[in-house]
């Protein structure tokens, strides 16, 4: 049986919903992690007629074990950027091409009430698969991603998930140390594009799967 927390979250997320609709995202809700990948590999893929694939950093994406069960894909052409036997030149080609496919999966910073998407990225390839390129776009969302307003998701990223990802990272960032923002010029900084994402376009380009778990930093 779902708890207070699970409930108070459920009646949120549908709040959310609303307004990422009146955005033109194509929203769908998940109790959890393994629900949200049911939801992506029966009810979002099959609709797109994806024939190539790829994904952008996040740890959503793997919790959900998405990434197991379609790195391995045979119906489509996979472009897997997260495989650890290639070289770094190669790694950022797929990077590159990745920009090219029919479907893109990856996550999102943070989340407004009012139903913007706000994400900062070191190398830039997730954000810009999000603006433009890709056909279809899936963004994963734990409910902890969640916030008030635009000033809220710029705090949230700059003195929360980019301290936490440079520590799981190993990278030498002042942050790393203080866990706050510290305006860096480090050569490790992952902080370097921004973007807003108020609104999809196409309409129902961007399909966004609200996940009632906490998930991702």
């Amino acid at each position: 049986m779902n708890g207070p927390v699970e409930s108070f979250w459920r009646i949120r997320l549908e709040d959310i919903k609303k307004s990422l609709e009146a955005n033109n995202f194509e929203v769908f809700i998940a109790e959890n992690a393994a629900a949200a990948k049911k939801v992506v590999l029966e009810e979002i893929i099959p609709k797109t007629g994806a024939k190539s694939i790829a994904w952008g950093g996040s740890m959503t994406f793997m919790a959900t074990g998405l990434y197991e069960a379609l790195k391995g894909n045979k119906k489509m052409k996979v472009l897997d950027t997260f495989d650890k036997t290639i070289s770094r030149d190669e790694s950022w080609e797929r990077r590159r091409q990745s920009l090219l496919v029919d479907l893109l999966i990856t996550g999102t910073n943070a989340l407004t009430e009012t139903g913007m998407l706000v994400n900062l990225d070191m190398l830039g390839n997730r954000v810009a698969a999000i603006t433009f390129g890709p056909k279809d776009v899936i963004i994963l969302v734990g409910r902890n991603k969640i916030v008030a307003d635009l000033e809220e998701a710029m705090m949230r990223i700059k003195n929360y998930a980019a301290p936490a990802n440079v520590q799981r990272l190993g990278m030498k960032t002042p942050c790393a140390k203080t866990s706050y923002c510290e305006e860096c010029k480090s050569k490790d900084r992952i902080c370097n594009t921004w973007t807003i994402t108020e609104k999809s376009f196409p309409k129902g380009r961007v399909k966004v799967v609200l996940i009632n778990e906490d998930l991702g930093l």
